[in-house]
Parts: structure tokens; sequence; C-alpha cells
């Protein structure tokens, strides 16, 4: 089964990770790859990050106790530090690849007022500028909101609010930074990423992307995005999200896969939340299937919540 098209061109992995016996993911919020092509995965079971190489072997696990079970996001930064979102401790953390804790932004478990603008109200993601360090973190659930820190964590800035208008959110989802330090934000249920400068001014967006939930810039300048399933009342239709869309950063569509009806083979999907993208090309998709749709099951079940694309070229 070969997925995509052109130069863009994956075959899907089976059964690609090796847990460790008895071990479950429940879902996988976020995929985050670093310099060595190890792959974390940021997951809702009482091992909150798993590592494994780019193989599926296991590696190690860590943040036992540390996290809610609301784990949203993760992203490795240029020297491989790994940022972790919480939104339901409504922090940002900074880890060592091995887990030893390096900085923390918001006060767990202390929300700020919803709508009210400020850090955070259940945040979903972070991003790190490779030009100045910065931060970028969109915020969120309880906020319209992205924040600028700089590196130690002092906060510099913030731009957003409630609203379909350019510059606005309606929930931001995501965050992603390329190498000119323009902005991509998953502006979820508005349907579209709205592209900002360094500073919060808006440039661009690109419409009709249904849901973007996980975005992922990879090192040819393309990005991916994980398009969640369709919104109450229509979130079994055949065609609405559960794909992963790749587009050029001029706002072109490259290529999309993912079959039009949800599932657990290896070319569909339920509940894209994740995407993370080795030196190789190779593609990892989180899926929070449960939480969409295992959990409403008679009886509830944990679904396939995990899958590598092996890139063809």
């Amino acid at each position: 089964m070969i997925l995509g098209s052109g130069d863009l061109r994956f075959e899907p992995v089976v059964d690609w990770e090796k847990l460790p016996e008895g071990w479950s993911f429940v879902d996988v919020a976020g995929v985050a790859v670093d310099s060595h092509d190890n792959v974390y995965v940021l997951n809702r079971s009482e091992h909150p990050v798993i590592v494994f190489d780019r193989d599926g072997n296991f590696l190690r696990s860590w943040g036992e106790g540390a996290f809610s079970d609301r784990t949203h996001g993760i992203y490795i930064g240029p020297d491989d530090s790994v940022y972790c979102v919480d939104d339901g401790l409504h922090t940002v953390r900074k880890f060592t690849t091995e887990g030893k804790l390096l900085l923390t932004l918001g006060t767990e478990s202390q929300p700020a007022p919803k709508w009210a603008g400020k850090p955070f109200n259940r945040p979903t993601h972070v991003a790190v500028s490779p030009i100045t360090g910065n931060l970028y973190v969109s915020d969120g659930y309880g906020n319209s909101r992205v924040h600028i820190f700089t590196p130690d964590g002092r906060p510099v800035d913030s731009w957003g609010e409630p609203g379909i208008d350019p510059g606005q959110f309606i929930r931001p989802h995501n965050v992603a930074i390329d190498q000119d330090d323009q902005v991509y934000v998953a502006d979820r249920e508005n349907h579209r990423i709205q592209v900002f400068d360094a500073k919060g001014n808006f440039l661009s967006m690109w419409n009709n992307i249904h849901r973007p939930d996980g975005i992922c810039l990879d090192n040819a300048g393309y990005l991916y995005i994980g398009e969640l399933n369709g919104m109450a009342g229509v979130d079994d239709a055949p065609g609405l999200g559960h794909r992963v869309s790749i587009y050029n950063l001029k706002g072109e569509l490259q290529t999309r896969f993912g079959d039009p009806e949800e599932g657990e083979g290896p070319g569909q999907f339920i509940a894209p939340h994740g995407v993370g993208v080795d030196s190789r090309g190779d593609v990892y998709v989180g899926d929070v299937a449960y939480t969409i749709r295992g959990r409403h099951l008679e009886p509830p079940r944990e679904l396939k919540c995990l899958r590598k694309f092996s890139r063809k070229r």
C-alpha cells in the first residue's frame, strides 16, 4: 500500500512500535523526533512519555506521576530539549531527553481566567524560534491567544482573540515556526492555518482544512497537518477529516492521505492529533482515538493510536 502522490509517497509500517508487555498508550496526543531520530510519544497512559528508536525499539519512558490525563502537545527544540504541554495542568514544561525538568511556564492547576488572554487556560502546543530561541505557545481551549516567551521563560508579547477575522482564533490548537521565523497556527474550529511574522503580524491564511489539529514542519519545507474528524452530528461522516495533508509554505496542497472512512487499518485514521517527521522524511502520527471514539463504544475499548509511514524515494 502506497499513500500520497508525486515525491510525497509513503508506505504504512504496520505494528512499528514495540511496547513493553502489558503497556498501552490509551491515546497518543503528540509525537516528536529528536536529532538522532528517536521518537517521543506523548500519551495518556501511566507512562506519559515513551521513547523509541526509529525502528520502533523501546528505549525508555519518563514523566510517570507528573502529568494529568490531558497531555496535549510535545515539541523538540534545536538543542533536543523536550517541551511538553499539559492542558489539564495548564503548563508548558521543558525537559532533557531523559526527563529532567528544566523550566516550567504557567502555574500547575491554576488556570488564568477563561478568555482573559493571559497565560494559560488549557494551552495546546509550543514551538521554538530557530532565530531568537523564543517560545511560542498556542493557548488554547480556554483562550484564543498565542504567547511569546524568552528562552528562559520571561513573557514578551501575545496576540489573538476569539473570532473569525484575520488574527482571531477559535481554538488555536498547534503552532510551528519555519526557518524565516514565520509562525503557523492551526486555527482549528475556523478550519484554517494562519501565518504570522515573528511579532504576530498577520501575513496570510490557508482555508478549507478540516479542523487542523497537529502540525509539523519537515526539513524540506513542507507542513504536515493532521486533520481531526467531523464535529458533533457529523463526526462519522466520510471524508470529514481523519487524514494527513501536506502543504508547501506557499499554502499549496501537495498531497493528502487517509481513507474517507475512519478506522484502524494501515491507511486509516480516527482522530489525528500529533504529527512528527524524522530526518529521512518518515512520518509518525498520534491519534486520540479513545477520546474521540473508543470511550463511546459498548463496551469501551482502546483503538489504534500510533502509526508510522515510511517515505518512498
